[in-house]
């Protein structure tokens, strides 16, 4: 899956839930984060090639941040168990991210992530 991956993903460093609103129910929390899609971190098993709106969820206090809230539709692209046996990683794909959109992520990106390289393989799961 290298391959496919175009964007470098980053490690946030900020708390940050994301819901999933079909039914309105929370997913995990942001672990990483590109300008396609992410890798979050929950405690259930979720159904692969669903396609729903995510709701996320940004810390208030992220400064230079004109929305907090951003709704995204989004298809769950996989999800197996994590390094920690009571979660799972789940990844997303961003399916219309709008230039609002790509804004705020890129400004979240600049500012609030582990500055560590990261591979491909760190996330490549299919």
């Amino acid at each position: 899956m290298s391959e496919r991956r175009k964007d470098t993903r980053r490690r946030l460093t900020k708390f940050t839930p994301v819901y999933d609103l079909h039914p309105r129910i929370l997913l995990g929390y942001l672990a990483d984060l590109t300008l396609r899609g992410a890798l979050l971190i929950g405690t259930n098993l979720t159904t692969i090639n669903k396609e729903t709106t995510l709701e996320i969820d940004f810390p208030s206090d992220l400064p230079d941040i004109p929305i907090f809230q951003i709704t995204i539709p989004s298809r769950i692209a996989w999800c197996r168990q994590d390094e920690s046996p009571q979660y799972y990683s789940i990844g997303v794909e961003f399916l219309e991210v709008t230039p609002e959109h790509a804004e705020i992520f890129q400004h979240i990106l600049e500012r609030y992530y582990f500055r560590h390289a990261l591979s491909d393989a760190d996330f490549d799961q299919q």
